[in-house]
């Protein structure tokens, strides 16, 4: 889907949605504010560097270092468990154990999930699986956090649930937020909600 004249600014905390219908080129933009896809014209900057001037390599370590994701299907490593899964992205910073040990026990009392750190990812519920997903989104203390439908595959109130955890944790964290989601109660949780329709972005 081909972005048209799309142009967005995000402020440290804040959180924005993002609707629309399918194939309206959310996703797209979602990789192209993480650098994943690389637009044909115009410029996406973060925290004052423009990503079109950075390396692969660089974008890669930006995207590990400052920007956590959500998906709506978890997507955490089946082999690690709920620990293991949040400590990943420390782990690839270099962060000495002690310290990834401290991080991860202070998310999992955030997520409510101090009592199941040994616990592998099929042994959780999907609420459970999305909040070690936060929890990890959250570890590096990100700048920005790209939410991808969080609530898409969750009943109801489990997703009311993750929802008021997402907002609550955005908060305490100062972290800013761009959330695609199809969900009118996901949206609540946002300052601004903004419509991606054929590329072009509009005011609901």
């Amino acid at each position: 889907m081909v972005l048209n004249d799309v142009s967005l600014a995000v402020v440290p905390g804040e959180r924005i949605a993002l609707t629309g219908p399918s194939g309206s080129g959310k996703s797209t933009l979602l990789n192209c504010i993480s650098g994943i896809d690389r637009p044909d014209a115009g410029s996406i900057v973060f925290d004052g560097a423009d990503l079109a001037g950075l390396s692969g390599d660089e974008i890669a370590l930006l995207r590990r270092e400052r920007i956590g994701t959500i998906f709506q299907f978890f997507h955490l490593l089946p082999t690690l468990s709920v620990f293991e899964n949040i400590a990943f992205p420390l782990q690839l910073l270099g962060m000495a154990y002690p310290q990834r040990q401290l991080r991860v026990q202070g998310l999992l009392n955030d997520v409510g999930l101090e009592h199941r750190p040994e616990a592998m990812p099929d042994q959780l519920s999907g609420g459970e699986m999305q909040r070690v997903a936060i929890a990890r989104a959250l570890a590096i203390r990100p700048r920005l956090i790209l939410a991808d439908e969080p609530t898409g595959n969750l009943d109801s109130v489990t997703g009311e649930i993750i929802l008021d955890l997402i907002e609550r944790l955005t908060n305490q964290h100062c972290t800013a937020m761009i959330l695609v989601t199809h969900s009118v109660a996901a949206a609540r949780i946002c300052s601004r909600v903004l419509r991606l329709r054929d590329g072009v972005i509009s005011t609901p």
